[in-house]
C-alpha cells in the first residue's frame, strides 16, 4: 500500500472535510476523493460516510484510523533518525587501529572528531593488523588504520585502502651508547648489539622490512610491549627499532637515532573500509581528521 493513502485518510479525518484536506495537502478535491476511494478499495471497507457538509468515519474508519497514524508515526520517526544519522547527530563509529597508531595518530582524529561530533559514540579497537582486518570483515568495526606487510601486497580485494602517511623506522639507543651522539647510523654499525624484539611474529615482520639484506641481528631478549622493549633499552641491554608513529611514547633516558637512506625502511599506512559495503557518513568525516593528523604528524618530523 502506497503511503500516500494512509496520509489523505488520516488527513480527511482529521479536517472531516475532503475539500479542506485537499487544500492542506494542495491536491485537488477530485484526487483526493479517487485516493480515498482506492484505500477502500483496498481494504475492502468503507472508511467514511459522505455527510452533507463534510465527512465522519465509519467504525471500519474509527478501527482503521489509529493503525495509519502509527504506521505514519512510525516512518516519520525513521526518516528523523536517517536524517540524523546524516548529520551526525546520532549513530556510531568503531574505529580499530595498531598499537603505534594508537600512541598518538588515531587519537588525535579519535579526539577532533568527537569534538565536532559528540553525539556519535565512538569506540576504540586496538590490536594487529591481520587481526583488525578480520574484524573489519566481520562487521566488528567501521574503519580500521593499518600498515604494509613486507611478505606481501596489501589486501585491495577486499578491502578499500586509503594512504594516510608513509613511516619510517628510527633506532633507539640508551643514553650512553657508543653511538648516541650521531644523528644518523648504518644498521652494519649495530652488528655487535643485541636487538630488543617484541612478539615473534610482529616484530620478525618489522625486521625483515628494514634490515639489509645478509644483516643478521643478535636477539638475546624479546619484549612483548612497547613499555617493556623500551625499558630494556634504556637500561642498556640492547637497542630496538621504533616506528616513528610511537616516538611520543618514547622514555626521555632513550636516544632516537635516523637510518642511514640506504638502509632506510618505509611502512605505509593506510586506513582500511570494506569493499562492497555502503561507507556510512561517519566513517567518511572521519577519514578526513584521519588526514588532517597525518599530514600534522608528517610536518612534526
Amino acid at each position: 500500500m502506497e503511503t500516500v493513502l494512509l496520509e489523505v485518510f488520516r488527513t480527511v479525518a482529521r479536517h472531516g472535510s475532503i475539500t479542506a484536506a485537499a487544500h492542506h495537502l494542495q491536491f485537488t478535491q477530485s484526487s483526493v476523493s479517487r485516493q480515498i476511494a482506492a484505500l477502500e478499495a483496498q481494504f475492502g471497507v468503507q472508511v467514511f460516510d459522505r455527510l452533507p457538509r463534510g465527512v465522519a468515519l465509519t467504525e471500519e474508519g474509527r478501527v482503521l484510523l489509529p493503525h495509519a497514524e502509527a504506521i505514519l508515526d512510525r516512518l516519520a520517526a525513521a526518516r528523523r533518525d536517517l536524517d540524523d544519522l546524516h548529520r551526525l547527530d546520532s549513530g556510531r563509529l568503531r574505529v580499530g587501529a595498531f598499537p603505534t597508531a594508537v600512541a598518538a595518530l588515531v587519537p588525535r582524529a579519535m579526539a577532533a572528531f568527537r569534538a565536532a561530533h559528540p553525539d556519535v559514540a565512538l569506540s576504540l579497537i586496538e590490536g594487529l593488523t591481520p587481526e583488525l582486518l578480520e574484524r573489519l570483515a566481520a562487521g566488528d568495526a567501521d574503519v580500521v588504520v593499518v600498515s604494509s606487510s613486507p611478505t606481501g601486497p596489501a589486501d585491495t580485494v577486499h578491502v578499500d585502502l586509503h594512504h594516510l602517511l608513509d613511516e619510517q623506522l628510527l633506532v633507539a639507543v640508551p643514553h650512553e651508547h657508543r653511538l648516541a651522539r650521531r644523528r644518523v647510523v648504518r644498521l652494519a654499525d649495530l652488528a655487535d648489539d643485541a636487538f630488543i624484539v617484541g612478539s615473534a611474529n610482529a616484530e620478525d615482520t618489522l625486521l625483515r622490512a628494514s634490515l639489509p639484506s645478509g644483516f643478521q641481528p643478535r636477539i638475546d631478549i624479546v619484549a612483548a610491549e612497547w613499555i617493556g622493549k623500551l625499558g630494556c633499552v634504556a637500561a642498556g641491554l640492547g637497542v630496538a627499532l621504533v616506528p616513528a608513529l610511537a616516538v611520543r611514547g618514547t622514555p626521555a633516558d632513550i636516544v632516537l637515532l635516523r637510518l642511514h637512506p640506504e638502509d632506510e625502511s618505509v611502512r605505509r599506512i593506510f586506513a582500511a573500509t570494506s569493499t562492497g559495503r555502503a561507507r556510512p557518513p561517519a566513517v567518511t568525516r572521519f577519514l578526513a581528521h584521519l588526514d588532517d593528523a597525518a599530514r600534522g604528524f608528517a610536518r612534526s618530523r
